[in-house]
């Protein structure tokens, strides 16, 4: 289900990810909610949601990076 605001993500994104990395995440999650409504756009046999979670950390990683444990922008 798409988020409307910051304080409405998961766990593992709000207490991982810098604001920015937050934000990022928000707007590709809810833009691949819309985009792969129809599971023929989809790959397998995933689901709406973790298609748009998968988009989501796909996007976060073009511009974020992990190190020590920590995300960084690039």
């Amino acid at each position: 289900m798409p988020y409307d605001r910051l304080s409405e993500l998961p766990n593992n994104v709000s207490h991982v990810l810098p604001k920015h990395a937050q934000e990022i995440f928000l707007a590709a999650f809810n833009h691949a909610w819309d985009q792969y409504r129809d599971p023929e756009d989809r790959r397998g046999d995933a689901s709406r949601d973790e298609t748009a979670r998968r988009v989501a950390w796909s996007a976060v990683k073009e511009k974020y990076v992990k190190r020590d444990g920590r995300w960084r922008r690039k």
